[in-house]
Parts: structure tokens; C-alpha cells; sequence
């Protein structure tokens, strides 16, 4: 048993700014990853930036752009809490305190760009690996934290609470409360059960329920299964941003294509070399991810072609191009396409999460002594489709905010009294065969891609959840008779986030953002 002040999961941007404005406090911090290494998450796959401020740039501009993004759909005071604080933040703790290098012209002036979606340029990178820089200047500042105690390799099960976890009768009488959670230790192959005073779930996305993203392995939809089961509130699970724009190979499409290249001139075209952008939308290349997406998708359909292109060759010099995209640049020419001669074959693939567990301002779910941050909530920031370059400003933003949250009620928090949780009962006497993880998880990604992907219906979704519930009910017995390994506790988390994000598009039978319906 491992107790501590607060557990984080999760060591994105997210959970990582949450831990170290924690141990600033004094507050003992246990900041869990499933990874053999902390920079193995979301955030080092962004690469396109984040926002800070452009010249002529105000919070009421930006908060019209999140809102118009968003379809209208995003909730207003998160918006305005990000337009008026993120850039701000960004500054102080980014800049200042962490040292997160990002890149200046010859002036020595930050270098600003545009995105998708922006009325001016507002976005602050580091070349084209934002995500990987921020995430590397704030692992540095983790490990120097004598507060924060790391665990590696380890995988979340299942949060604790009085009502599932708790053996009185009288524990169903108590408030909604999370006491920790149970996680999977994958080096020494045993459970640990963690009791915290407060716990933090900052466990990412979930791009690796369907057959096409650009999420890293991880993304199985780990906290929002665990949250679901819990009893923690989730919403807007039905929008799932497709990134338009995934490097198409035929070994997979796992590396970003960031929005960038379209915000500093690139071009959609079909394999013929037209442009078709403007058939779809007034910006061109430049409409919000959601329309750019169904365009992509819409081309490929009806022209039979697998993929498109992205044309920057044509829009920019060759040295500037490897200058300003220099890892998109090396990991094309890996595959034979040299970006600054060549077009970019182009598909769309899962990219993010609007929806998640429900948080008010400072990060607080329903459920007591539980925060969410990142991805895995839903702030209502995004509303029905996510503004370029919101996402990591939403960490730093909720991230910060949480852990404020945390030290104004500390005193109330370390005074909790922690009941007695069991420790875990292994049931299962099987090993669990991967041929039978394999093909559940590829009945999982191509039902999910088929029939809850970019384009909707009403007979895919009653198809889908039909399919899911089956294999759902497969996957619970599986799970109770066989050994824990972290593959098959991944499989559980990604069948029942799956069930959950059907079920929402199922319900939602108006067309908004990136939930599309044909019917």
C-alpha cells in the first residue's frame, strides 16, 4: 500500500504543472505514468503550439475564435477563464519559471504563427515539436522536486470510492468520494492500492479506439473508463476531433502533420493537383479541423483515392521549409518524400477528445477528492470542436487552476480521514492469450472507425453499440478469469470508453462540430 497527499495519473503538461505547483506547497505528490518514461504521453505529439499573444490579439478576439470553433457549444465562463488567463500563464510559468525554449526570429523576438481557425496569428512554437520541448523543460522540473515521487510502469485499474470499495453498509450513506485508486504495478506484476487525501487524473486521450490516429500508444482511454466506472459525470463524449491532416503510409498513419503547415501556406489537394478546399469553405485550407476533415474524407470518397496531398513545396523555399518544419521534414524523408519538392499524402485520423469527465472552473468532478485535467476532462472549453492550440493551454490553465484549488483547501484535505480500502483479490487463474487482446482490439478500432467515425448515422451507431455491448460483455468475463497483465486492463479501459462515446453519439441526434450526421 502507497499512501500520499495527492495522486496524479498521468504526466502530460496537465499532470505534471499540477504536481509541480503542488510541491511548491510542501504537499506530497505521487505522479503515476503507465510508460517506462514520463515524456511518453500527449503532449509530446502536439507539435503544432500553443497560444499566447499576436499583435492587435485581445481575450474577447480570442474567446469569439474558441466560440465560433466550438460551434457555439463550448461553455462561456471556461472560455473566458483561458482568454483571460492562459497567455499570462503561459508567460510566468512556461517562459520564466520552467525555461521552455520556444522559437524567436533573428530579432530575438518570439516567432508567432497562425492556425486553422485564428482570426491573427497568436501561436507561439518550438519549431515544429512544441509539445516535445514543453514536455522536456517540465520533466526537468519534476525531477528536481523532492516532493514529487515518480512511478513508472504502472497502469490504472479502477478508482477508489466509499460506495465500491468500502466494505460497511453504511458507506453507500456517504458522499460521492474518491479515496485513491488500485494500479497495476507491470515491472513486479502485482496490484498496489494507493490511498490519497485528493486524487488527480490527467490520463490523456483516447485515439487508440479507432483504427486511424495519431495518438501514441497509450491513448487507450484509460481514465475515462475508470471515471465512468467510478460514478464520475462525463460529457460530450460524442465529439471526437479527426485531425485532418495524418502522414499517409502504408504502414500506418501514427505521425502528425501539424496545422502549421496549412497556417504558413499550404495547400489541400486532390492526387490530380487541385485544390478543393473552397468547395467546402469561404477559408480554405485554413476552416476549422472538423470541416477540413469531412472534406479530406469527402474527396477521397467520391474520387476513389486513398489519400490527399498537402502542397507546401509550392508555397515556400526549400531552406525555410526545413528551417521552420525540420522533424516533419526528417520524418517524411525517412519515407521517401521530400517535403520541399513533394506534396504530403494526407489522411484524417483521431486526434482529441472535446468531451470527457466533467469539471467545474478549478478542475472539481462530481465526485469528492477528485479533479480531472487535460484531455480526459471535458472544461467545456471546446465545446463541439477544438480550436487549434487550445489543448495545451487547457492543461496549464486547468492544471494550474487545480492545484491552486488544492492549497486553498488543504487544510480540510490532510484533516480527511482515509477509511480502509481491502487490498486486491486476484481472481483470474489464466494467462490471457494476446491473439484474443489482438483481435478485440481490432473489432474495437474498426468498429469505431466504420461506424462511429467522421460520418455518422443512425443505423451505424445502433450497429456499433449493439457490437460493443456484445464484445463488452466478452471482455468483462475474459478479464475476471484471466491474470492481470497491462495489455488486458487496457482492453477493459477501451471497450467501455468505446461503449460510452457510441452511446453519446447514439443519443445526440443533431449534427454539430465533429459530430456529424448524414441522417
Amino acid at each position: 500500500m502507497v499512501e500520499t497527499d495527492v495522486l496524479i495519473i498521468g504526466t502530460g503538461i496537465a499532470g505534471c504543472v499540477t504536481a509541480l505547483e503542488l510541491a511548491k506547497s510542501g504537499i506530497r505528490v505521487s505522479l503515476i505514468t503507465k510508460a517506462e518514461e514520463l515524456k511518453e504521453t500527449n503532449t509530446r505529439k502536439a507539435q503544432g503550439g500553443i497560444i499566447y499573444k499576436g499583435e492587435g490579439d485581445s481575450p474577447e478576439l480570442l474567446r469569439k475564435d474558441i466560440m465560433k470553433a466550438g460551434d457555439q457549444a463550448c461553455w462561456e465562463p471556461a472560455v473566458e477563464t483561458v482568454a483571460r488567463e492562459g497567455p499570462g500563464l503561459v508567460k510566468k510559468l512556461l517562459i520564466e519559471e520552467y525555461g521552455v525554449e520556444f522559437t524567436r526570429d533573428e530579432k530575438g523576438e518570439f516567432s508567432i504563427t497562425n492556425e486553422a481557425g485564428h482570426s491573427l496569428s497568436r501561436v507561439l512554437h518550438a519549431e515544429d515539436k512544441t509539445g516535445e520541448v514543453i514536455e522536456e523543460g517540465l520533466i526537468k522540473a519534476v525531477k528536481r522536486q523532492k516532493n514529487i515521487k515518480i512511478y513508472g510502469d504502472h497502469v490504472l485499474i479502477d478508482l477508489l470510492t466509499y460506495e465500491h470499495h468500502v466494505p460497511s453498509p453504511l458507506s453507500a450513506y456517504k458522499e460521492p468520494t474518491c479515496l485513491g485508486a488500485y494500479i497495476f504495478d507491470v515491472r513486479e506484476k502485482r496490484v498496489k492500492k494507493f490511498l490519497a487525501k485528493t486524487t488527480v487524473l490527467a490520463t490523456g486521450g483516447l485515439g487508440q479506439l479507432f483504427a486511424y490516429t495519431i495518438n501514441p500508444s497509450i491513448a487507450t482511454g484509460d481514465g475515462f473508463a475508470a471515471a465512468y466506472r467510478a460514478g464520475a459525470k462525463l460529457i460530450n463524449m460524442e465529439y471526437i476531433q479527426f485531425h485532418p491532416t495524418a502522414f499517409y503510409r502504408k504502414e500506418g498513419c501514427d505521425f502528425l502533420i501539424s496545422e502549421t503547415v496549412r497556417g504558413e501556406g499550404g495547400r489541400l489537394k486532390n492526387l490530380a493537383g487541385e485544390e478543393f478546399m473552397l468547395k467546402y469553405s469561404k477559408q480554405g485550407s485554413l476552416a476549422t479541423r472538423d470541416v477540413v476533415a469531412r472534406a479530406i474524407h469527402q474527396e477521397m470518397i467520391e474520387r476513389k483515392e486513398g489519400w490527399a496531398l498537402l502542397d507546401l513545396a509550392s508555397y515556400g523555399d526549400g531552406k525555410w521549409i526545413k528551417r521552420r518544419f525540420p522533424t516533419i521534414y526528417e520524418e517524411c524523408m525517412k519515407h521517401g518524400i521530400d517535403i520541399t519538392k513533394q506534396s504530403i499524402p494526407v489522411v484524417p485520423a483521431a486526434h482529441f477528445a472535446c468531451g470527457g469527465v466533467k469539471t467545474d472552473l478549478e478542475g472539481c468532478t462530481n465526485l469528492n477528492h477528485l479533479y480531472a485535467v487535460g484531455e480526459v476532462a471535458c472544461t467545456g472549453l471546446h465545446g463541439a470542436n477544438r480550436l487549434a492550440s487550445t489543448s495545451l493551454l487547457e492543461c496549464l490553465v486547468w492544471g494550474h487552476r487545480a492545484a491552486k484549488h488544492v492549497e486553498r483547501h488543504w487544510k480540510s484535505y490532510e484533516s480527511f480521514d482515509t477509511p480502509e480500502v481491502p487490498g486486491w483479490i486476484e481472481t483470474g487463474r489464466q494467462e490471457s492469450d494476446p491473439a484474443l487482446i489482438y483481435q478485440d482490439w481490432d473489432t474495437i478500432k474498426n468498429t469505431m472507425w466504420n461506424y462511429v467515425g467522421l460520418v455518422r448515422s443512425t443505423q451505424r451507431l445502433t450497429r456499433a453499440n449493439h457490437d460493443l455491448q456484445n464484445l463488452w460483455q466478452e471482455i468483462e468475463e475474459f478479464y475476471r478469469n484471466a491474470r492481470l497483465n497491462r495489455m488486458l486492463i487496457e482492453l477493459r479501459h477501451g471497450i467501455q470508453t468505446a461503449l460510452v462515446v457510441a452511446n453519446a453519439a447514439w443519443r445526440n441526434k443533431q449534427s454539430r462540430g465533429c459530430h456529424y450526421r448524414v441522417d
